[in-house]
This record gives C-alpha cells, sequence and structure tokens, in this order.
C-alpha cells in the first residue's frame, strides 16, 4: 500500500486561499468563532435539502463537519454546559434567544413545548436533533441523565 505524501506547500497555499475566501481558519478568539457561526450557518442553510437537516452529499458537508467540530471544541472551553435537566437548558436557550413555545415548530406546537419545559413529557430524539440544529449546542444538553438534581 502506497503511502501519499501531501504536498505541504500546496496545502498551505489552497489553505491561504480557502481562508481568504471563507473569512475563517482556527477558531482560538470570539472573533473567528463568530466568523465560524456566520460560515456554518451559511453552509447550514445551502446544504440543507430537508427542513431538519443536512445533505451529507453536498460538496460542503466535510467542511461543515469540520467546522462544527472546531466550533463546538471552542464552546465546551468558553461557555460549558453545567449539567442541567433538559427542560431547564431548553427554558434558557429559549429566554437566551428570546423565542416563545410557537416559535419552535420544528420541535412541536406550543402546549408540546409546555409539557416539556414543565417536565411532563422528556425530548425525543427527532425533537433533540431539532434543537441542536437551531442552537448549535450538543445533544448532551437535551438527554436525561439519572445523575442530574
Amino acid at each position: 500500500m502506497e503511502t501519499l505524501t501531501p504536498d505541504l506547500s500546496k496545502v498551505a497555499r489552497s489553505f491561504e486561499k480557502f481562508r481568504a475566501a471563507a473569512g475563517v481558519g482556527a477558531i482560538r478568539d470570539e472573533e473567528d468563532y463568530e466568523r465560524a457561526m456566520t460560515l456554518i450557518a451559511a453552509i447550514m442553510d445551502e446544504t440543507r435539502n430537508l427542513p431538519e437537516r443536512e445533505d451529507a452529499d453536498h460538496p460542503l458537508a466535510d467542511l461543515l463537519d469540520l467546522l462544527t467540530a472546531a466550533a463546538r471544541e471552542y464552546e465546551a472551553d468558553h461557555y460549558p454546559v453545567p449539567a442541567s435537566a433538559p427542560n431547564d437548558v431548553l427554558r434558557f436557550l429559549m429566554e437566551q434567544h428570546e423565542l416563545t413555545q410557537s416559535d419552535l415548530p420544528e420541535v412541536g406546537s406550543q402546549s408540546v413545548i409546555s409539557e416539556i419545559l414543565s417536565g411532563r413529557r422528556l425530548l425525543n430524539a427527532r425533537q433533540i436533533a431539532a434543537l441542536v440544529t437551531r442552537f448549535h449546542v450538543s445533544a448532551d444538553a437535551f438527554i436525561e441523565r439519572g445523575d442530574r438534581h
């Protein structure tokens, strides 16, 4: 099996062109993070083939994966989410984004959101996926754990 050694000078030139075109490189500070999030949102809009998910075969899908991984790492270091009940996390995010229960139709009706927020209903996998897409947070924030109090 032959090992391909990349031409690093070509990689460096291509990466410089990418950074100039995309306006994003490594995420080292809040400004880099905001630029990355803007590009992530634009790619998600471009690659979406269904209302709730991106097209994995789109030419920008791999870039989206790389950017979201880098953004998650930055968020984990700079915006750790304390262990909270999923309904408390949702309530917090709704307050931060100034959303009402009816602003989340991708999760469910106003009455469904009300039941989730009151703790009478748990989020299902589809709802968690919608919230992850909407708020760009880890799915772990919405998964009920027995060790949360």
